[in-house]
């Protein structure tokens, strides 16, 4: 029983590697955005949009931001961190390689 609690710890440790290895491997390629940023800009593309619902608020401009912010915020609405309906819908549609490709397509606009 122990060597059999000893193999699975082992496994799943090498498990929780091999998962941090394939995030650390993806890449966020801009080309591969403009398929997927439909949903974005209808809102994040129209100069001074604001938003009613669940209130009225200005919706913010992404282009120019960080990938690093725009991939942490979409993985924040995913987890539930931040709270919007409409957010958290899309942002859980959303692969790993989606948030990345979107996050890189938008950290390179003005």
């Amino acid at each position: 029983m122990t060597k059999l609690l000893a193999e699975l710890s082992l496994a799943f440790a090498f498990a929780g590697v091999a998962t941090a290895a394939a995030a650390a491997d993806i890449v966020g390629n801009p080309a591969n955005a403009p398929a997927k940023i439909e949903m974005c800009i209808g809102c994040h593309g129209i100069p001074g949009y604001k938003a009613t619902f669940p209130e009225v608020f200005p919706v913010p401009k992404i282009g120019g931001q960080s990938a690093k912010y725009i991939e942490a915020a979409l993985k924040a609405y995913q987890k539930g961190d931040r709270k919007h309906p409409s957010m958290k819908g899309i942002a859980v549609s959303l692969s790993d390689q989606d948030i990345a490709d979107i996050a890189a397509y938008y950290a390179k606009q003005k």
